[in-house]
């Protein structure tokens, strides 16, 4: 079983950021002049190695470039998961997330077109739609994945089930191409989709989960051609046009974005509104059930209690975030 500790512990910072505006690193920095980038690199990839990551893993600072009067660092945790944290200049405070305030004239006005606040009750349906915005590669988009698919497995047929994608690409190009791949198995080889799905959140190996689903590949790369021409993935991120700050787009699902207000992944629509679970899959199974009109005799299905671990891997997650996800805010 694989513990990502550093997604763990950037979560529980998170809580602390909400309490107190920033996690304090005083007790392994003494606070003093102004770093340097690369001095400010050094020391937090050490404190994050010592301190954060479970035994055998380490972590890699990529990137430092200066936003708002702090240091953003890309944080490379392996797998392929990237997340974005920030520091203060003399070293002393770490942040994990960038949270936005908005001054409340601005906030009144926008109340007036954006949806409904996220609820944890779904309006009901006959057969209840069940739309899932995700980023292939993000770490909390994987772990409510994993949730989800033992419940869609097990309600079959009842629900509308839909899997698509944020408008904007956090993890590299390799995440565009993903997408573009996952985006054509559902479109021309949905009932494929699940058997990939659930090889490609083992270990993030998608040409080999090609093969063990039985992807008809000839197929599948002429409708990602096509898809990309169409929607300038490849295009728009060589170009570097229509990125959402310094992260590509990915324009398949812009209108359901701008629909739903999508801010991040994961975020899960059922029967319209955005709805906030647990992400385990009992969890998930209920808030699901809830949307039915009627619900089915699948709802009684006891469904697994732990939550996935986040990113990819098969291993379990205590004190998982329910609200921790990719976003650019």
């Amino acid at each position: 079983m694989r513990k990502n500790a550093l997604l763990l512990a950037l979560v529980v910072a998170l809580t602390i950021t909400l309490a107190g505006c920033s996690s304090n690193l005083n007790a392994a920095f003494q606070k003093s002049k102004k770093l340097t980038p690369e001095e400010a690199k050094t020391q937090i990839e050490a404190y994050i190695n010592d301190n954060l990551m479970a035994e055998g893993s380490k972590a890699k600072i990529t990137q430092v470039t200066e936003e708002n009067g702090l240091y953003k660092m890309s944080v490379d945790i392996g797998g392929g998961q990237i997340i974005d944290s920030y520091v203060t200049k003399d070293g002393s405070k770490f942040f994990p997330q960038a949270l936005e305030i908005k001054p409340a004239a601005e906030a009144n006005t926008e109340s007036e077109t954006t949806p409904s606040a996220t609820t944890s009750v779904a309006p009901k349906n006959a057969k209840p739609v069940v739309e899932l915005f995700v980023m292939s590669h993000c770490p909390y988009g994987t772990q409510i994945e994993k949730g989800i698919l033992p419940v869609v497995e097990a309600l079959g047929n009842k629900i509308d089930f839909q899997l698509k994608f944020c408008d904007y690409a956090m993890h590299g190009e390799k995440e565009l191409k993903e997408q573009l791949n996952q985006y054509c198995i559902n479109k021309e080889q949905n009932s494929k989709l699940l058997s990939y799905l659930k090889c490609f959140l083992v270990a993030g190996d998608g040409a080999a989960c090609l093969k063990t689903a039985k992807i008809d590949t000839a197929k599948m790369n002429a409708c990602v051609t096509k898809a990309d021409k169409e929607f300038k993935v490849t295009e728009n991120y060589n170009n570097k046009t229509d990125w959402k700050g310094s992260y590509p787009g990915f324009a398949i699902f812009q209108a359901d974005n701008t629909k739903y207000n999508v801010g991040g992944s994961p975020t899960l629509i059922i029967n319209g509104a955005e709805i906030q679970s647990e992400r385990d899959s009992q969890s998930l199974m209920n808030s699901i059930c809830g949307a039915f009109e009627n619900a089915p005799e699948e709802c009684s299905k006891k469904m697994d209690t732990a939550s996935p671990a986040a990113g990819f891997g098969t291993g379990t997650q205590a004190n998982a975030s329910a609200t921790a996800d990719c976003a650019t805010n």
